[in-house]
């Protein structure tokens, strides 16, 4: 029996839905959601393995126009989309008429791969102009597929995926069949405590932390997590810890039990915040990160 296995790499600006999708798509969640723009920053692998087939998703930044070097690596990550892709998956939502970058939108329609337009978000449009809509993408991206979704309701989900596996190349698998994403467990405490920060806290606070799990011990019954929350300014410090601390203290209450959920474990978290000026722009800073790869 031929086993097929390939690299589905998904783009489009911010909010449009690609994590939703890609939780859908795994059945775990791997990518963070909130309804602010900006919420992945790094590429994010999940692998989707079947009995001949291995489908690996890649979850990219949403496309912006970078204004410091932490969102010039970000868009990095999704030009490097392009260069491994077996099937491209540019995903737009309802109202949506055009890419935020000219550059990104070339290669698509100049795309020697298939390409898979998904139309999103149609839960919250009317049969006209879901009409419309699909007329308007037909014309300017003549090279893809078009399948109307909604990824939050699961419409359609099922048949994006049987299509992608047929346009999968024959192919023995990349990973491991057990495998389910090529992130370490701490890069997903890191995503997991910044959620809870982008949910919380408002205006520059969620986009000027990162964060950064020091220590990460496992036993039978229990991880012992101690985790680093960074700031760039003395001021995000104090609204990050709140008064008397009790806003710190809600962000590891709800990241533990989101962990205990993902691990399947008991967890012991701790979290403490530091400042390091202008982190954003500083190569080294951004290189530990996991940026400037």
């Amino acid at each position: 029996m031929s086993h097929k296995a390939g690299f589905v790499n998904i783009i489009g600006n911010p909010n449009v839905g690609k994590s939703t999708l890609m939780n859908a798509f795994v059945g775990e969640r791997l990518s963070i959601i909130t309804s602010k723009a900006q919420t992945t920053r790094h590429r994010i692998l999940g692998i989707v393995n079947g009995e001949d087939f291995q489908m690996i998703l890649s979850d990219t930044p949403g496309i912006i126009k970078p204004a410091y070097e932490m969102q010039e690596s970000m868009m990095n990550f999704v030009k490097s989309a392009f260069e491994d892709a077996d099937v491209l998956i540019y995903m737009v939502e309802i109202g949506e008429q055009d890419l935020k970058d000219e550059a990104f939108f070339n290669k698509i329609i100049n795309a020697k791969i298939p390409v898979l337009l998904l139309l999103n978000k149609i839960d919250t449009s009317n049969q006209e102009q879901l009409e419309e809509q699909v007329a308007f993408w037909t014309a300017k991206v003549p090279n893809a597929e078009i399948f109307p979704i909604s990824a939050l309701q699961n419409f359609n989900v099922p048949e994006v995926f049987d299509r992608i596996i047929k346009l999968l190349p024959e192919s023995p698998a990349y990973y491991p069949k057990d495998q389910l994403t090529d992130k370490p467990e701490r890069f997903f405490v890191n995503e997991t405590i910044r959620e809870k920060i982008l949910l919380h806290y408002s205006k520059e606070i969620p986009y000027a932390v990162e964060i950064v799990t020091e220590e990460f011990f496992e036993d039978d019954n229990i991880i012992r997590i101690r985790s680093l929350i960074m700031v760039e300014r003395e001021t995000q410090k104090g609204i990050i810890i709140g008064h008397k601390g009790e806003a710190l203290k809600r962000v590891g209450v709800e990241s533990r039990a989101d962990l205990e959920k993902f691990f399947g474990k008991q967890i012991h978290i701790e979290l403490y915040v530091k400042v390091n000026k202008n982190w954003r722009s500083n190569t080294n800073m951004l290189k530990r990160f996991g940026y400037n790869q």
